[in-house]
């Protein structure tokens, strides 16, 4: 949506769709493990345990395996004010293969008349729609310091297809047709009225499983349709905790083989697509919280806009649960 009419943080601009159809083209890149890391936030601890996840399933793996492919799904920056913090976590995040969310394409705007461009339905507050404007300010003012690199963030896509054993994956921000889409929230996936529409979507595109972020909530949804299966994992937050009484990130992990033993798995599910079976999992991303909290609060004490409305969730989680998440 665009036009004078526009409220920011709520609506966003036309640029942001893309439509099902864009899926149905050859895949970007291919890999054996692939870990769909949305919604970082910023948050350099929850990278590091992220990376150190990485690296213990190549060792283990040994040689003969490929490393893991870290993809990021957008909204990799947020709490990241400072000019060095805002650095490293784009130096770190666009070593590998990359997409923008919401955050880093109001960055790299001419103007920042959509706020925050996180498409906010009508359940969420007007005071969280405006804190959010408010922490897009901020950060807009740190990247604008740092031209070439909102160029960089501008130039990223808004999608990508990759080829997971045999099965086509979608890697979208928001969902499948626009950046900010709110259809892959576990609201909508549970919503029977709108089964019929997301169906049409994977027909339209193509895609096998679509993993997806910026809703901020976790959520797997498997769709068995005319004997094929079909399924939508949202990642929620790698860099926030996910759930009531925790503090740990979330990603997706998608393979031809299970996850390891040794990596914290909330939640896997497999079934055969192409004649092979695609192994799905939620990873626990267990960052330093002590560090992390320290580092949030010299950025954003108390009264500042995240800490009214990201504070409570960072030290206690929010009202959500695995169960919610993994029916």
């Amino acid at each position: 949506m665009s036009g004078a009419g526009h409220i920011a943080g709520r609506s966003c601009p036309a640029s942001y769709g893309y439509g099902a159809g864009v899926f149905r083209r050859a895949p970007d890149f291919a890999a054996d493990t692939l870990y769909v890391i949305g919604g970082l936030y910023g948050n350099p601890e929850a990278l590091d345990a992220i990376e150190a996840m990485a690296a213990l399933e190549a060792q283990e793996a040994g040689a003969a395996a490929s490393a893991p492919v870290l993809a990021f799904n957008g909204d990799f920056h947020w709490f990241d004010a400072g000019q060095s913090a805002f650095a490293d976590i784009n130096r770190r995040v666009l070593r590998h293969i990359a997409l923008r969310g919401n955050v880093e394409t109001e960055l790299a705007a001419a103007d920042a008349g959509f706020g925050c461009g996180c498409g906010y339905p009508d359940d969420v507050g007007d005071g969280e729609v405006e804190r959010s404007n408010q922490i897009l300010l901020r950060l807009r003012a740190t990247a604008m310091h740092r031209p070439q690199e909102r160029l960089l963030l501008g130039a990223l896509p808004m999608h990508a297809v990759a080829l997971v054993a045999g099965a086509r994956i979608g890697i979208v921000h928001g969902d499948a047709q626009a950046l900010a889409g709110w259809g892959f929230a576990q609201r909508s996936l549970d919503d029977a009225g709108q089964r019929e529409a997301l169906l049409r979507q994977f027909s339209q595109s193509g895609i096998d499983l679509f993993a997806s972020s910026h809703t901020c909530l976790p959520a797997l949804r498997r769709f068995d349709v005319a004997g094929k299966t079909h399924a939508v994992i949202n990642n929620g937050a790698a860099g926030m905790p996910n759930f009531e009484g925790g503090r740990h990130g979330v990603i997706s992990r998608i393979a031809a083989t299970p996850a390891p033993a040794s990596l914290p798995v909330l939640h896997e599910a497999a079934w055969p697509v192409a004649g092979r079976m695609l192994h799905v999992a939620a990873l626990a991303v267990r960052y330093d919280h002590a560090r992390w909290r320290a580092r949030f609060l010299a950025d954003w004490p108390p009264g500042s806009p995240a800490h009214l409305s990201y504070f409570r969730r960072i030290e206690e989680g929010p009202a959500y649960s695995p169960r919610d998440a993994y029916r």
